[in-house]
């Protein structure tokens, strides 16, 4: 057995990244910049009011309070969208919505909560004012030539907002990784009547939504059966089409060898690695560059399916798409363990499935279910893994790493 960490070494050693492609920002959404952004204008535009309220020279407001109120005379009323026409002059004031640009003589605004307006044409400011109060002047958030975002970052909501006002239409991206699915085995079906022998295919749309997750295009290439000429077909066609391919089940030891002899034929000699990996569950795993295919085997169990998948192939997807460092893996975390994580010593490193929820501002944890590797329904109702390293496990209250699949609450 290898340790899990060589494991993963191998193939982010082995991958190649993907060629950049130029997008619309909203096609861009969780993809990696190839290129740094510069703002080509400032942002805001212009000097405008983060309030509802009057825009005012500061000097004037100078001792205003509740009981001893500055009186201005209101001269305008200026909407967001609107140019300013009107300047304040000394004691005036002009009304002004959030947004809309500041006139000229202006250098503060009193929200509209301080003031108090008398009749049409006048309003008494309750509160002093200071220069610059409430005033968002042009380039605060980002100043022309200002870079918005460097090459390697991870485009968010966010982000694409800020694309949107600096009117970046194009982006240098990492483009999405092409990945393909395909089970195999003469016991599979989609759906429908089971025959003696037969199971419904889980791992497929389990894999295909994992894969879609990441950011990736997922292509499904359905069932194939174990006869080996179909499945060198299907995985040849996989391998042409897409930058990945995952295939489950025919990878452990005793396994027929239709998946194993398919892959050998199709990767150059010695391309392909056929590990059993120091994990419970996932432990055999297959993976190989099949032309510019990265090409997982992972196991047909349909937890250990997913496990493998997290372990080996979300990372590796991930990183061809341009992710860095930690960004390629799921956070951990340390949480302790609400009840005993018992395991025996076997030389491996366990991966519990476990709900974490937030207890008194603590991380808990307790096993989701029974943690067969068949048993498919605890995993839906975890949201992390906990890796329980070897030896007689961990005792209730014990601290315990956490792989978070999703955040608890």
């Amino acid at each position: 057995m290898i340790p899990l960490p060589e494991a993963q070494a191998a193939i982010l050693a082995a991958v190649p990244a993907l060629p950049v492609d130029t997008v619309a920002p909203r096609d861009a959404l969780g993809l990696v910049l190839a290129e740094d952004v510069t703002a080509p204008s400032p942002v805001p535009p212009f000097t405008n009011t983060a309030m509802d309220g009057y825009a005012v020279r500061a000097d004037d407001t100078s001792g205003a309070t509740d009981d001893a109120p500055v009186r201005l005379q209101v001269v305008g009323e200026l909407a967001a969208g609107s140019a300013p026409s009107t300047p304040v002059q000394s004691g005036e004031a002009v009304r002004i919505m959030t947004g809309a640009p500041m006139p000229d003589g202006a250098d503060a605004v009193v929200m509209v909560e301080r003031t108090h307006r008398a009749g049409d044409d006048a309003v008494f400011v309750l509160a002093a004012a200071e220069p610059g109060q409430h005033v968002r002047p042009a380039g605060s958030d980002l100043e022309a030539g200002q870079l918005a975002f460097a090459g390697g970052t991870v485009l968010g909501p966010a982000h694409l907002g800020v694309l949107a006002s600096i009117d970046q239409r194009d982006v240098v991206v990492r483009r999405r990784a092409r990945v393909g699915v395909l089970s195999t085995g003469d016991e599979l079906v989609a759906s429908g009547a089971l025959r003696p022998g037969q199971i419904r295919d889980s791992n497929r749309p389990m894999l295909l939504a994992l894969a879609e997750l990441t950011g990736a295009t997922p292509s499904d290439f359905g069932i194939v059966g174990d006869e080996e000429a179909t499945i060198v077909e299907t995985l040849e066609r996989a391998c042409q089409e897409c930058d990945v391919v995952l295939t489950s089940g025919g990878v452990s030891v005793g396994d027929y060898d239709y998946v194993k002899a398919a892959l050998d034929r199709l990767a150059p000699a010695g391309a392909f690695h056929w590990w059993q990996v120091a994990i419970k569950p996932a432990k055999p795993l297959a993976f190989g560059m099949i032309g510019d295919a990265a090409v997982f085997g992972l196991p047909g169990n349909p937890v250990s399916s997913l496990v493998s998948f997290e372990c080996f192939a979300r990372p590796a997807i991930l990183q061809m798409m341009g992710y860095t460092g930690a960004a390629r893996f799921r956070p951990t975390v340390t949480a302790t363990a609400g009840r005993a994580l018992a395991r025996r010593a076997d030389g491996k490193l366990h991966l519990d499935r476990v709900l974490v929820h937030i207890d008194d501002g603590r991380l808990v944890v307790a096993r989701s279910g029974e943690q067969g590797s068949n048993v498919l329904s605890a995993t839906a109702l975890a949201n992390g893994l906990a890796l329980v390293r070897d030896g007689e496990g961990i005792a209730e209250g014990g601290a315990v790493e956490v792989m978070l699949l999703e955040l608890p609450s």
